[in-house]
This record gives C-alpha cells, sequence and structure tokens, in this order.
C-alpha cells in the first residue's frame, strides 16, 4: 500500500460548534493525534462538506479518514469512502445529546469530546483498509433442498429472479406434505371456506422453469464448501451419485407429525381416533362425500381436540404451539359439515389461535353449526364403536363427557431438522466451552439418530445446529431463515412451525437471502449481519499456540485445522465477527479493520485523570448490533446519562479479548462495562453464540481482579436489547454510583 496519509474533519453541525470548543479538539488532533490534514466544516454531511473529503482523499493522499460528528451509526451513505480506512468519533449522540445542557457540565462535556477524538484517532492509526476474501467464489446456482410447499416455493422464486435451482427431493414425487391434503386454510378472499391447494399448478411451473433442474428419490450424500463454492454429492435410490456445485441452500425439509402412539391417554392407538394428517386422507378418499372411518364406518359425531401433545410444560410432549393446528381442525369440521350438515362437530380448545383472517373463517364455521367449546380434555377411551371424550368445562367449571364416532387429535408439527450436534459431541467436550461447537470425535449416543438432511463434512457436525424443542436454529423473531452454517438457509416448519401461507412467504425470504448470499461470495464480501464487509481475518501462524480455542468457539464452522493443528480460515464461512479474535489467548488473529490493537489502542489512549480529581473513567464495551444503537436512541431522545463513560462499540461481545479488560484496569479505568445482546435458545445476538461466550469468559474475571486486589463490582455485564434505550442510561448511571461508592482505582498512580 501507498503511503499513510491520515486526515480529521470537525463538524461544526447540529450545535456541535455552539456548545463544544472545536479549537481546543483541533489541538488535540494535531498534537496527539498526529493528523496531517485538519478541518473544520459547519455542515460535514453536506454535499459541500463530503465533496471536500473526497477532494482529499483524490488530490492530497488521504489514506485514512477520522470523521467527529454523529455516530458511526448516521449518515452511512454520505461518508461512504470504500477507498480509505475510516473511523467516526461520536460527538453528537454520544456526547452532545447525553450531557446535560447548561455551563455546569462544560467541562467534563468537554473531557468527554476530547477523548473521543483522542480515541477515534488512536483507532485510526491501528487500521488497514480491507482488501476483500481472496478465495471468493462466483457460483450462483442455488440448491433447494426438499419439494414441498416451502421447496417448491423457494425453487420457483429463485428461478423466477433470474438464478438456476438444483431442487432435490427425497420422494419419488414433488409435494410433501401439501400434497396429502384435500384443501387447506383459506390464504385469500373469501375467508369462508376451505380451498383448493393450488399445489399441481406450482409443480408444473417448477418443472417447467428452465432454471430448474429436479432430482427425485434423492438425497444428499455429502455437502462441502462453502458460499459460492459448495459441491454436493446427490445419491439416487438406485445407489448412483453426481456431484455438482451450488452457490448457497435452502433447506426446507419439512416436518412429520407427532406419533400418536404417544398419546395413549387421548386413544392413540384406537381405530376411532386419528390426528389431523389421517383425517385428511379419508377426506381425500371422501373427495367431497360423505367422510367414513378408515373401517367403512359412517361418522355421525366427531370431535376435534386442540393442543394434543403440545404446549406442554413438562417436557413430555411438544412444548411449543405449531400454529396451524386451530384453522386446520375448523377446516376439517367443515368437510363434516359441508358433506353432511346433519354431523355434530364439535372443537375442544383451550386457546382458539386464529391469525390473520381466522376470525372470518371461525364465524363462518360456526354459521354452519360447528360448535367450540373451551375445555381441557383429560382422556379419551374407546366406548362402544366410537369413543368417549372427558374433558373439563373450562367455562362452566364442570367435568363433561362426550361421545363421538371420530376423535381428531391435533399433534402438531416435528421438524425434519436432521442429526442435532449436541448429541454428537463427547460430554468432557462440551464442558470445555459453553458452545454446543463441540470439537471431539463423536461418539455414539444410546437413542438412534435421525438420518441426516445435509451430510455436511463440518468438523462441526453433519447437520444445521438445533435449538432446545429441535428446531433448525433459525431465531424466528430476530433472525429468520439466518442459521449458524453461512450460505445456507432454513425455510418452512423445519424452521418453526407455520401453517402452509406462512411457508411460502418464509420460503420467498429464504430465497432472498439465498441469492444475497451468493452475491456477496461472488464479491467476496461478508453476509448477515456485516454484509457487505470486505475484512476477513487474518492469522500470524509464527504466534499460534494450537490451543484450538477459535476453532472450538466460532459460531458458524468457519475454522477448521491443518495436518500440523494449525486453525485454517474459511473466509467465505466467516461472518466476521471477531469471536475468534476475542478467544485466542497470544493475540494473532486480527481483521484489517478490526482488531486487538485498534480497541486497545483506544483503551490506552485517554488523558486519565489522577485518583484525586474524583472524575472517574468508566470503561463501555457496546455491542454495535443493539447496544451501541441503543445509546444512540437514548442521545436522539435526548436521555443524559453519566459523562465518566466514555463508550467503544465492538462488533459482538464474543469479540472481547480479556487483555482489553485487563489493560483497561491497569491503566487507571476506574470501571468496564460490557453490554450485549441476550443469549441462550431465545437469543438475540446477531452472531449466535456471542454474548454467551463472552459471558462465559467474563464468568473468570474475578481471579484477575482479586490479583489486581480490585473489587470484583469493577467489572459488570449487561444483556440489552435495542430497544433499551431508556435502561442503558439508567445502568450506565446506575454503574457510575457504585464507582463513586467504592471508590477510585487504586491502579491510577501507577498509570
Amino acid at each position: 500500500m501507498a503511503d499513510k496519509k491520515f486526515a480529521a474533519y470537525l463538524c461544526a453541525g447540529c450545535g456541535l460548534g455552539e456548545v463544544l470548543d472545536l479549537g481546543t479538539m483541533e489541538k488535540v488532533v494535531k498534537r496527539e493525534g498526529k493528523m496531517q490534514v485538519i478541518k473544520r466544516h459547519d455542515v460535514l454531511c453536506s454535499a459541500d462538506g463530503v465533496q471536500a473529503i473526497r477532494d482529499d482523499i483524490a488530490n492530497e493522499g488521504v489514506t485514512h479518514v477520522l470523521i467527529a460528528g454523529c455516530s458511526r451509526r448516521a449518515k452511512t451513505e454520505a461518508f461512504d469512502f470504500p477507498e480509505t480506512a475510516m473511523a467516526r468519533a461520536n460527538l453528537r449522540e454520544g456526547v452532545l445529546w447525553v450531557v446535560a445542557p447548561g455551563t455546569d457540565h462544560d467541562e467534563v462535556r468537554q473531557e468527554m469530546a476530547d477523548d473521543y477524538i483522542r480515541m477515534g484517532c488512536a483507532e485510526l492509526k491501528k487500521m488497514a483498509v480491507p482488501t476483500g476474501n481472496p478465495n471468493c467464489a462466483s457460483n450462483k446456482r442455488i440448491l433447494v433442498v426438499g419439494g414441498g410447499m416451502s421447496g417448491l416455493t423457494a425453487a420457483i422464486e429463485a428461478a423466477e429472479t433470474g438464478y438456476e435451482v438444483l431442487l432435490v427431493e427425497k420422494e419419488p414425487q414433488l409435494g410433501g406434505w401439501a400434497a396429502k391434503l384435500y384443501k387447506r386454510v383459506p390464504f385469500r378472499e373469501p375467508y369462508a371456506e376451505p380451498q383448493d391447494t393450488g399445489l399441481a399448478e406450482l409443480i408444473a411451473r417448477v418443472e417447467a422453469h428452465p432454471k430448474v433442474r429436479v432430482h427425485l428419490a434423492s438425497t444428499l450424500a455429502e455437502t462441502a464448501g462453502a458460499p459460492g463454492r459448495f459441491a454436493v454429492k446427490i445419491a439416487t435410490e438406485s445407489g448412483a451419485v453426481t456431484q455438482e456445485m451450488v452457490g448457497a441452500i435452502v433447506q426446507a425439509s419439512g416436518f412429520s407429525t407427532y406419533d400418536l402412539a404417544k398419546l395413549p391417554e387421548l386413544g392413540g392407538g384406537l381405530p376411532s381416533v386419528v390426528d389431523q394428517a389421517g383425517l385428511e386422507q379419508l377426506a381425500k378418499a371422501a373427495n367431497g362425500g360423505v367422510i367414513q372411518r378408515a373401517d367403512g364406518q359412517a361418522v355421525s359425531s366427531v370431535v376435534f381436540v386442540q393442543c394434543a401433545g403440545q404446549r406442554d410444560a413438562s417436557g413430555t410432549h411438544l412444548p411449543y404451539c405449531s400454529g396451524h393446528c386451530c384453522a386446520t381442525s375448523v377446516k376439517q369440521a367443515m368437510y363434516f359439515k359441508d358433506a353432511n350438515p346433519d354431523v355434530d362437530t364439535v372443537v375442544l380448545y383451550t386457546d382458539l389461535r386464529m391469525p390473520g383472517m381466522g376470525e372470518d373463517f371461525y364465524r363462518s364455521a360456526q354459521s354452519k353449526g360447528v360448535i367450540f367449546t373451551k375445555g381441557q380434555v383429560s382422556t379419551v377411551k374407546a366406548a362402544g364403536t366410537g369413543c368417549s371424550v372427558n374433558f373439563r368445562d373450562l367455562i362452566l367449571n364442570e367435568e363433561v363427557t362426550l361421545g363421538a364416532d371420530l376423535v381428531v387429535l391435533a399433534t402438531g408439527q416435528v421438524p425434519n431438522s436432521g442429526v442435532n450436534i449436541d448429541l454428537l459431541a463427547e460430554p468432557a467436550a462440551a464442558e470445555q466451552t459453553p458452545t454446543d461447537e463441540a470439537s471431539a470425535t463423536p461418539v455414539e449416543p444410546a437413542a438412534a439418530l435421525p438420518p441426516s438432511i445435509l451430510n455436511l463434512t463440518y468438523r462441526q457436525g453433519p447437520d444445521l445446529p438445533q435449538l432446545k424443542a429441535g428446531l433448525t436454529d433459525s431465531h424466528f423473531i430476530c433472525f429468520p431463515y439466518e442459521t449458524r452454517r453461512t450460505g445456507i438457509y432454513a425455510a418452512g416448519p423445519v424452521r418453526r412451525p407455520m401453517d402452509m401461507l406462512q411457508a411460502t412467504d418464509d420460503a420467498t425470504g429464504a430465497a432472498l437471502k439465498a441469492i444475497q448470499a451468493v452475491e456477496n461470495a461472488a464479491l467476496g464480501r461478508a453476509a448477515h449481519p456485516r454484509s457487505g464487509d470486505l475484512s476477513y481475518p487474518i492469522v500470524r501462524l509464527e504466534g499460534c499456540t494450537q490451543c484450538k480455542r477459535c476453532t472450538v468457539e466460532c459460531p458458524f464452522g468457519a475454522i477448521d485445522e491443518d495436518e500440523r493443528r494449525f486453525p485454517v480460515f474459511n473466509e467465505s464461512r466467516c461472518r466476521r465477527c471477531g469471536t475468534c479474535m476475542g478467544a485466542c489467548p497470544v493475540r494473532v488473529i486480527a481483521f484489517e479493520n478490526y482488531s486487538v490493537d485498534t480497541v486497545g489502542s483506544q483503551i490506552k489512549s485517554l488523558d486519565m485523570p489522577d485518583e484525586f480529581s474524583e472524575r472517574p473513567r468508566i470503561l463501555l464495551l457496546a455491542c454495535e448490533n443493539d447496544a451501541y444503537p441503543a445509546l444512540d436512541m437514548a442521545g436522539v431522545s435526548r436521555i443524559c446519562y453519566s459523562a465518566f463513560v466514555r463508550a467503544i462499540p465492538v462488533r459482538c461481545l464474543g469479540s472481547v479479548n480479556t487483555i482489553w479488560i485487563t489493560d483497561a484496569l491497569n491503566s487507571g479505568w476506574d470501571g468496564v462495562m460490557l453490554m450485549g445482546c441476550k443469549r441462550g435458545d431465545d437469543y438475540q445476538c446477531h452472531f449466535v453464540k456471542g454474548s454467551e461466550l463472552a459471558h462465559y469468559r467474563l464468568s473468570k474475571i474475578d481471579d484477575t481482579l482479586t490479583q489486581l486486589s480490585l473489587e470484583t463490582e469493577r467489572v459488570a455485564s449487561f444483556e440489552v436489547a435495542i430497544t433499551d434505550s431508556r435502561r442503558v442510561a439508567a445502568l450506565i448511571n446506575d454503574y457510575a454510583e457504585t464507582i463513586k461508592r467504592i471508590g477510585m482505582s487504586p491502579l491510577k498512580g501507577f498509570n
């Protein structure tokens, strides 16, 4: 790279020039930051301001830019200089708007601004311009695994967008569960009657599309590679294997129904008891006529039992609601009423969940004579040629028994997720870190494993990780479709329980994510959530101790080992979270624009007040995805917090190396706060495991504090959400009071 040239641009807009002493900051930039170009502008984000920066880049050879003004999350399109390294000093949201107005606070406000200038200069000096992933790959074909409603939709949507699609279905025909349905819940007007599935038309579109190639009666024998260059082996029932290259994968492997045999108390196994899938078979056989039981007996009364083996808090059955079951029972009750209005139909429910336009559908069923009763079913027993259903009427609060020729149990969806990697890990290995990405040699678990869906060659296991309920790991609120395997996206009921309409919407979203993945891979850029980031991890192998912490802790399976047991980084799989950097005890892993040094230099750059100043310094390492936006929103809302805090955004708490905390304490910081996302099965961490790993590492920091003769309160960690603008301010103020109570750091005198 050519000689580096550093430039600092100070903005006087948004009231910054009126409240802050920009002249003092210019001196800090020149004397301490050693910037070669220093300029001030009234409104830096204006066309003139941005053009001035561009002119200096083009004409003055500026390679590194510091912008002192608003948050790094603001004006990103205006301050887009991809050919330079850039740092931002947050003076507006981080200083001006969070320090109480008035002359009483002028001095501490100015100190805060000066420190952020120092930190910005220090960060910039350690940054380089990302050059991009050298191992980018350009295959843009999309593999869809599963030929049900979700898979067919993902395939046709990707193909209609112009991408080649490879569709693999294990059955000899397309359609999945949708092909077993007589009708579907209404998904368009009118919302009063069951509607045709539309499956035949969708299959015809897929089979006729020139960009779609279908493999029937086939499975994946092996999946290797990374985004842009996945190598998949497709095996047929005959044993033939073909290899294909694809750029991204959508797993739409669907679901199975919950086993009736697990519900003997509800009549599972009796000839007069079926599940909803079994009733669809009877309805298809009747084809609009009178529905009969499988043994040919006529049905004059039918009872639908909702939540059969679902929403179970005991851990015996499914813990979740499958979403579609209430509307499905309403639909199936209409099958009987439409064929014969004299059939008694009763739906027993605890909560009737009918989202969207389901209310219209429910009212239509009522008008046909379907009876809805709020009741908790205790047992279903054989009685004559039919059944007796015993339940507590939750309205009348009394025990009731109903006789029925047929009982239909709403048993719910069990995802076809494949092998759970938690079952493959040796217990000893699983205890080494809190992550499920264990690296030990797999052992044979006592229970039989389900067949693998993807047969990944990843060291972390053959299938996508799963949440505790067996659903494929893809957070259904925060990060739909995303999984811990970059370039592989989950769609449909394998991801979360859903109805057919939701599954088609879900598949469309997953297809779009797959398209984004192949486009990013071709350009060497990162995927969600740092989409577009050109940096990638660089390791200095001569300093590596082969401890394997980076390979074990990487949430995305992006790191393997070579024959010498050194880490091998697969940049195409990497999400750029920096978890490996935080895990490395010898600090040999870095990114060009984010490293132990970029943050460490900021920590050491402050003009630290002495122990008698009564002006503590609190370091806040804030996750850039939730905590830092919450801090910004506190500023936007003019919610004031302590001017003694100095916030440094980090990519993820998983990237926090404990050396930062040690250096901060040794440098005289009075306290260290960490703010990250919620961890656990209902995680909100954008990098899935980052918050959990940080929590695990920090659990051992007390020993370090004890060795330094410091109080354990000097390091604190908090889980926050992006909406917690008021809460983050309160946490900061409360922590500042804690520091005031325990006193200034005794290490200040040694700084």
